[in-house]
């Protein structure tokens, strides 16, 4: 008896040992954490901006043989929608319903080498310029005229209508003795130049030499003393900005900063002499 005591003991005594050389089993490394997913692009305040354009204005604006709209202006406004991280929408419209079209809601902004003018900032607003080119008088080179009014003394001169050439031939050239014809886009100046029922015109000297002094029915043609007087410049405002709605002031300011942006990157410049090689037409 005390031998199968003492052997249940010792039994015991050796269960009690094990037991405290037992450990707990180690805990489980906890699994790797999964990587943060990207946050999303933000979503663009403005993903379709429909943009205004009158494409008879080469090299600024027009419409290459497939139809599609082209110019520095397009470029320019597909660059300000990659700013903008938005789609462009371009809506051809005929140059003295630009400014209506705009306050009607036809579409967000224009973008057509519209001249800053106070005038025009009475009914709508403006980012600063985005490239600032000269006006001239075109006639006859044989004539080798200066750029005073005077000398335009029964002349017909075709302007397009609603435009700052508009307003300098109504306000100086007319008074002067010249006649002064109003057409819904400049190339159907040209066309009438062409024609003989037109002596001349009064157009930004880019796009007139790009339109029509290049080519072979302006050959004989040339600006009239190089460009209009300093003096006149009232007329033709602070140079070419993007027109918005006086009310859509978030828009306005993203389009300067797009402005800026295009131009500190380079692309401005890549713009410009792609449309109008060696030509600076940012301005003063």
């Amino acid at each position: 008896m005390k031998t199968l005591i003492l052997s249940l003991s010792l039994m015991g005594a050796a269960t009690l040992v094990g037991c405290g050389k037992t450990e707990a089993p180690a805990p489980a490394a906890p699994a790797p954490a999964e990587p943060a997913a990207a946050a999303p692009a933000p979503a663009s305040q403005w993903p379709e901006l429909r943009v205004a354009i009158d494409p008879t204005y080469k090299p600024f604006t027009y419409k290459t043989e497939a139809g599609e709209p082209a110019g520095f202006d397009v470029d320019i406004a597909k660059a300000l929608c990659d700013e903008l991280k938005s789609k462009c929408v371009f809506v051809e419209q005929a140059w003295d319903g630009m400014i209506p079209g705009l306050q009607a809601k036809k579409y967000d902004a224009i973008i057509s080498s519209m001249s800053i003018t106070e005038e025009r900032k009475q009914a709508v607003d403006f980012t600063g310029k985005y490239y600032n080119t000269p006006s001239c008088v075109v006639v006859k080179s044989a004539l080798n005229l200066g750029a005073e009014a005077a000398n335009f003394k029964g002349k017909k001169i075709g302007v397009l209508k609603a435009s700052t050439q508009e307003k300098y031939a109504m306000g100086e050239l007319q008074p002067a003795g010249a006649t002064i014809v109003p057409y819904d886009a400049q190339d159907q100046v040209y066309l009438d130049i062409k024609s003989g029922r037109l002596d001349g015109t009064v157009a930004d000297v880019v796009e007139v030499n790009g339109g029509f002094l290049s080519t072979p029915d302006g050959k004989d043609y040339a600006c009239a003393g190089e460009r209009v007087p300093v003096e006149f410049e009232k007329y033709f405002g602070a140079g070419a900005g993007v027109a918005i709605r006086k009310e859509d002031t978030a828009l306005r300011d993203a389009l300067d900063a797009g402005i800026k942006a295009i131009r500190d990157s380079g692309k401005w410049k890549d713009l410009a002499e792609k449309h109008v090689p060696g030509v600076d037409i940012w301005g003063s």
